[in-house]
């Protein structure tokens, strides 16, 4: 497994082409009351070519506007990337945005989310953030991996996060 900082000009949908952005979602996590409970909450997410599309506008920006775009690879294909957004925000000045990360299906359970995980929070505290902040699926899976990692229930949740993907649950990561 190999890892490096991706260029504006190197994020484009060819990048993409041996990564399977998989996940059959059965049960999710939901704040009821208060409460986080389990619900069993069905679909399949399965990116085609207009996500990508999408994605890579995205990651440029990213790049664009101060932040950070890691790839991790494989056999020399692009199967794990994530993303920090430039800029602190929050009422104390604190976070950083970790806009997303993602393993290629065929890559789960190899270590890859770990490693772009820690290169995201070493990244951000090199640039003065105290915490991540982490808007993530609430895929019973996916919060079993931000759990692993360290991550709590955000102290203080981003209005913007929340209006946009309000069944993510907003997470951050203590930058040590």
């Amino acid at each position: 497994m190999e890892w490096k900082e991706l260029k504006a000009e190197e994020i484009e949908i060819i990048l993409f082409k041996h990564f399977n952005r998989y996940q059959n979602v059965t049960r999710c996590w939901r704040k009821i009351e208060g409460e986080w409970v389990i619900k069993d909450i069905a679909f399949l997410e399965q990116w085609g070519e207009e996500d990508y599309k999408i994605l890579v506008s995205c990651l440029k920006n990213t790049v664009s506007k101060g932040g950070v775009v890691f790839g991790a690879f494989a056999d020399g294909y692009l199967k794990g990337f994530a993303s920090v957004e430039g800029g602190i925000f929050g009422r104390d000045k604190e976070y950083m945005d970790l806009s997303c990360i993602h393993v290629s299906y065929d890559q789960r359970g190899s270590g890859m989310g770990k490693l772009l995980f820690r290169l995201c929070a070493d990244w951000a505290r090199e640039h003065g953030a105290k915490k991540l902040y982490i808007s993530a699926h609430s895929a019973v899976e996916s919060q079993a991996f931000y759990k692993a990692m360290g991550c709590i229930e955000a102290v203080e949740y981003n209005i913007e996060h929340v209006e946009k993907e309000p069944c993510d649950c907003q997470l951050e990561f203590v930058l040590s």
